[in-house]
């Protein structure tokens, strides 16, 4: 029996976590009877994708993950349409998509999932020419992205601090959507277009969103005062922001978002400009994912 060749794609830095023994615990767990892993590590932006892309021309059945949503974002993006299925060991600071697909968060139990080999299709969203495969966001969640970006203090502590910093000062926006042909007109705090329900850490911005019912759920967080907060954060916690008076989710494929002044957006966690308008589609079904 041919053995499947697996990249395994290794993100260094992804969550704050070493993996200097990572490829040990692959070839310890991997069935090598069924598989043959390559390891490869990134060592730039973009990295990740350049390596998906490649392993595609070398007929690769398997591309692996191994960091976060940022990494997952970048083999995603190369192996959407190829057929060849994305895996997932998570090493990230909130790892959204892969808490949703229920894949386990410790390293061996996710290899051993690889093992089963089973794959489910998942819808993509496409930003202008970029994908994303679990949230999109604009507003308060893209500036902390940003300046997250920056950080030298990485995994969930340097998140929540680099959320505290910003909470104080920052100020909601005006933004016009076009969701499905239906113009709505909003101050926000921040938007985030959810393919998937959570942004990480079991943090539920759309408790109702699915990867593979075709549709993106818009989610305007509209202005509220302060003391609200603990509120705000029980209800993420809880599975419950769409019940939060200051949460309005709609449903929609096709969306545009125009925003008044140039700011970031994030997609999957990873911030970017985009400009002043932004175009969003949902693509049913477009990329395998091992779950």
């Amino acid at each position: 029996m041919t053995k499947k060749r697996i990249l395994f794609v290794v993100n260094p830095i992804s969550g704050g976590k070493k993996k200097t023994a990572f490829n040990k615990q692959v070839l310890e767990v991997l069935d090598l009877s069924r598989f043959e892993p390559t390891f490869k590590i990134t060592n730039h932006v973009n990295h990740a994708y350049e390596l998906a892309k490649e392993a595609i021309q070398e007929k690769y059945d398997a591309v692996v993950a191994v960091g976060g949503d940022g990494t997952i974002n970048e083999i995603g993006s190369a192996l959407v349409g190829s057929g060849i299925p994305l895996g997932v060991v998570p090493e990230g600071s909130g790892n959204g998509l892969a808490l949703y697909l229920g894949i386990p968060m410790n390293e061996s139990a996710a290899l051993r999932r690889i093992n089963r080999f089973d794959s489910v299709a998942i819808d993509c969203a496409k930003a202008e020419e970029r994908f994303f495969f679990n949230i999109a966001g604009i507003g308060f969640d893209a500036s902390v992205s940003d300046k997250f970006a920056n950080e030298t203090f990485r995994g969930p502590i340097g998140y929540l601090r680099t959320v505290v910093n910003l909470l104080s000062k920052y100020k909601p926006k005006k933004y016009t959507l076009h969701i499905d042909g239906k113009k709505y007109e909003r101050e926000a705090f921040m938007i985030s277009v959810a393919n998937s329900p959570q942004y990480g850490n079991n943090a539920y911005i759309a408790p109702n969103a699915s990867i593979n019912d075709g549709v993106l759920d818009v989610c305007v967080v509209h202005k509220f005062p302060l003391y609200t907060l603990p509120l705000m954060i029980f209800h993420l916690f809880n599975k419950t922001a769409d019940q939060s008076e200051y949460v309005e989710i709609i449903p929609g494929k096709q969306i545009c978002i125009e925003q008044e002044g140039q700011a970031p957006i994030h997609l999957d966690g990873e911030p970017m400009d985009l400009g002043k308008e932004i175009n969003i589609e949902v693509l049913p079904k477009a990329l395998n994912i091992i779950c």
